[in-house]
């Protein structure tokens, strides 16, 4: 089965048994009756499954060519669930720069649990050996990175964690598998802030994981369970739709975003900008052999690196709505420093290059010349 037609038919019944349901249906309930202890009928309590979720998995895990998919609350909950398959003394080679949100769960949250974070820069695959010793049990890889947009070679990676018998987890937000699908590459476990592109609409928060291996997929479900990191049914439902549209919608994110990346980057007021299907932008020859296109994400600074330029950019943008978040259908503009990354201290934030005035866009479906022409009167 073909991607496209994997979104909306990927892991799905053709219709639901009861009533010829063609979507599944909303199973908002708690709890299901049993014919004898332990007797029922694939279901016995919402947080442990529920029909709508299990139908949201089975489709996040076809998308992504997975054995195994699990949804949870939010992006951080499915990260907090990996993140807890480690024991004290365990140690994470992470890229540099990552999200703000992962970046304070690491190291305000699971630092203190004795988990140790290495915190570098992977464009070159090879630099991650020197940080891996004996304690070593992951690599966790964004590629795109949020916010600089930096390409980080996934089979490169996966090389290195099959070598030293370690995890490789991805965090394919930026991505989504309609543009690259790192389990085919060699990762061992995909993350998704699925509240972005996958879902598309700005109205659902939820995270992801896909795995292939069993006994990974196991660990990581009595996690959830046992955690209680689940997402309900009727966010499960708005995920499914959202996820029957995500081929057209990423199409257009992509051909937008090219057309505001070349607009930014020959901009006189413009000094740099970061999209991964720019042919200056470092490592553009790995996004073009592991991604199908290259996204709608862009971040960009302007001459002078004026914080309060960029603040007023931000703030006169009409069509590009100021907001966190990214991957709707809408466009949204960011400012990372003080928005999404503010709980990265300034100096680990700057030697990345998220700088004051670094401005970031998630480039949404609409008309691409209302978009460009909304930059034109802001930037002036």
């Amino acid at each position: 089965m073909k991607f496209n037609t994997k979104t909306i038919h990927g892991g799905q019944h053709d219709v639901d048994p009861a009533y010829g349901a063609v979507m599944p249906p909303i199973y908002q309930v708690s709890t299901y009756s049993q014919s004898t202890p332990g007797g029922h009928k694939g279901f016995e309590y919402s947080r442990s499954g529920n029909p709508t979720r299990a139908a949201l998995e089975r489709a996040l895990a076809s998308i992504e060519n997975g054995q195994y998919g699990l949804a949870f609350g939010s992006g951080l909950a499915a990260i907090d669930a990996v993140i807890k398959t480690l024991q004290p003394g365990d140690e994470v080679v992470s890229t540099n720069d990552l999200y703000g949100g992962t970046y304070r769960l690491f190291t305000q949250v699971f630092e203190g649990f004795g988990i140790k974070f290495h915190f570098i820069g992977m464009e070159n695959a090879d630099s991650i050996e020197q940080y891996i010793n004996e304690n070593t049990k992951m690599i966790w890889v964004e590629t795109p990175t949020n916010p600089m947009m930096n390409i980080i070679d996934i089979k490169a990676c996966a090389a290195v964690a099959k070598k030293h018998n370690v995890l490789l987890a991805v965090d394919n937000t930026f991505a989504t598998p309609y543009l690259q699908q790192p389990l085919d590459l060699g990762a061992d476990i995909v993350m998704h802030s699925a509240t972005k592109y996958l879902g598309g609409h700005s109205d659902v928060v939820m995270g992801a994981l896909i795995v292939n291996d069993k006994t990974l997929a196991e660990k990581l479900y009595f996690i959830q369970n046992a955690s209680g990191a689940i997402c309900g049914p009727q966010d499960s439902f708005l995920m499914l739709r959202g996820l029957k549209t995500l081929h057209v919608r990423m199409q257009r994110h992509c051909e937008n975003g090219k057309a505001v990346a070349e607009y930014l980057a020959n901009h006189p007021k413009i000094e740099s900008v970061y999209w991964p299907g720019l042919s200056t932008h470092p490592n553009h020859e790995v996004a073009k052999a592991q991604m199908k296109d290259y996204g709608g994400m862009i971040s960009f600074v302007t001459k002078g690196n004026d914080y309060e330029e960029a603040i007023k950019i931000v703030e006169n943008l009409n069509v590009f709505t100021l907001a966190e978040s990214l991957g709707g259908v809408e466009s949204l503009a960011g400012h990372p420093a003080s928005m999404t990354h503010a709980s990265i201290p300034k100096e680990e934030r700057e030697k990345t290059g998220v700088v004051d005035s670094l401005i970031r866009l998630s480039v949404g479906i609409e008309d691409a010349e209302d978009l460009i022409a909304d930059l034109k009167q802001a930037i002036g």
